[in-house]
Parts: C-alpha cells; sequence; structure tokens
C-alpha cells in the first residue's frame, strides 16, 4: 500500500534564543550568498549584517513560520538586493534581464566546477541568474525553495537558473586572464612588519604603530578611535598564544588572514582589513 507522505513541520515562531540559533546555523551559507551577489568578500560581510539586523527587527512583528531558514534567506536576498540597487544607481550600470521559459534545466550540469568559480565569474551574470545558481548549485536549495526565496514562479526559477548555468559554463572554459591583486611595495613591507609583530605577540611594537587618530571597526560590534582605545584591543590576543595570521589581499586590499590553531590546514578563520594613510 502507498505510503502516506510525511506531515509537514508545524509552523513555529522564533524567539531570541531560536533566532540566535538560526542565524548562528545559517550564517557561513549567508555570507557565501551575499559575497558572490556582491562580489566581494568585505561587501558581502556588510550585507549579512544589515540582513540579520532587519530580521532581528523584523522577528516581534512575524508570525508563526513554516520554513524560518526560508524566511531568513529571503531577507538576506532583498538586502542583496537593495545593495546591488544602490550600487547601481551610484555607478549608472543596470541590468537588462529578459525572463524566458525554457525546459528544465539538465541536473548534470558540474556544479563542484561552478561552485569553485571566482567572484567575478558570477559578477558577470544577472542578478536574477546570479541568484539562482548561487542558491541551486553553491548551497544546495530545492527549487521550491529557490521559489520561496526569490519570491517569483517555478518556469521563472528554471529559466533564471538554467541561463545562468549555461553563461558559468562557458566563463568555466575561459582562462582567467586577470593578474592577480598586488600591493604596492612600502604596502606589502608593512604589512609584512605589522604580521611578523603579531606572530611574536609583539603587541607594544605593534601599538607603537599606531597613529592618534587610528580607528578600529568591528562590524556590528565595536568601534574604537585613538591610540588608547585600539591600543586595548590587542590585550585578548595577547592571552592567547596558538593563533597564528599571514599576509593576504582581500577585494584587493592589505589583510591579515587569522587561523585557528584547531583547524591548521583550513581555510582562516576571519581576516583584518588593514589601511594606512
Amino acid at each position: 500500500m502507498p505510503q502516506n507522505p510525511p506531515a509537514a513541520p508545524s509552523p513555529t515562531r522564533l524567539d531570541p534564543d531560536a533566532f540566535n540559533r538560526l542565524a548562528l546555523e545559517l550564517r557561513p551559507k549567508l555570507h557565501r550568498y551575499c559575497a558572490r551577489m556582491t562580489g566581494s568578500a568585505i561587501d558581502g560581510e556588510d550585507v549579512v549584517q544589515q540582513a540579520l539586523l532587519k530580521a532581528l527587527e523584523a522577528m516581534p512583528e512575524t508570525g508563526p513560520l513554516a520554513d524560518p531558514q526560508a524566511w531568513l534567506f529571503r531577507i538576506t536576498h532583498n538586502a542583496a538586493q537593495d545593495f546591488l540597487h544602490r550600487y547601481m544607481r551610484e555607478t549608472g550600470i543596470f541590468a537588462d534581464e529578459d525572463v524566458e521559459m525554457f525546459a528544465n534545466a539538465d541536473e548534470s550540469v558540474h556544479l563542484r566546477q561552478i561552485a569553485a568559480l571566482n567572484l567575478r565569474s558570477f559578477m558577470r551574470l544577472p542578478p536574477a541568474q546570479r541568484s539562482a545558481v548561487i542558491l541551486r548549485d553553491v548551497l544546495g536549495h530545492s527549487m521550491l525553495e529557490l521559489s520561496q526565496i526569490l519570491g517569483t514562479s517555478l518556469p521563472a526559477v528554471k529559466a533564471a537558473l538554467q541561463r545562468g548555468r549555461a553563461c558559468l559554463q562557458e566563463l568555466a572554459g575561459v582562462p582567467d586572464d586577470i593578474a592577480p591583486p598586488a600591493l604596492a611595495d612600502a604596502e606589502h613591507a608593512r604589512l609584512l612588519d605589522y604580521v611578523g609583530l603579531f606572530n611574536d605577540r609583539d603587541f607594544d611594537a605593534i601599538r607603537a604603530m599606531l597613529a592618534e587618530d587610528v580607528k578600529l571597526d568591528l562590524v556590528a560590534r565595536l568601534e574604537a578611535k585613538g591610540r588608547a582605545q585600539v591600543g586595548s584591543y590587542f590585550y585578548r590576543y595577547s592571552l592567547v598564544r596558538d593563533w597564528h595570521c599571514a599576509p593576504g589581499i582581500v577585494d584587493g586590499r592589505a589583510a591579515v588572514l587569522m587561523y585557528d590553531p584547531e583547524d591548521k590546514a583550513g581555510p582562516p578563520s576571519y581576516f583584518i582589513l588593514l589601511e594606512w594613510v
């Protein structure tokens, strides 16, 4: 006899603790989505912060949710769209998107190859195609979830996904002739000095590098100004001996890449951007 389909989960109302757990669980995926939508790990982080704040503000007025993850992704998608619209207004660049109907896309597309493409490749797609490919092929959402998150019909989602996949597969076969970013010699030397002192735990020497008008911005956490305030930021690092950092470049800017000692073979856990004036 045929089995009854599993019952849909009952709607749940988020409280602050449940929201925090949901945000913590989804945050890496939200950042991957926003970084690819904006073409920048830094801008992607800003969009995620804005989205979480909007979700937190909306939570008291939000009723029971059948799919809290789709709700949070929807808010994040809208925040990314708002960012792109502002960017287009400021730069005068607009995307020309025409929605056409296509047959179901071939699910045998090289998903790993698409997921490994750099941010510049995703930025060559119109926003609708970009969203569909990232949500489906990078983050693994179902077609129904895409429709819910993007707020559009299944045929429109399928059309955007097929067109985006076809374009990215063409880009995957084109060699990237863009030279990797490089820092000016003086900036590179300053970065090496900073990282060297950091790994040597010589925080007194690092504090001596700070100017009186130095500024520190921890996104949505802390802002500090002046040598005294910013100098105290290094106190916690001085108590921990295992963390290791390396010089790097993030979105063309000098950065300190921080590595977790518990996962030495893994990617950086976070980065610190440095800007000298």
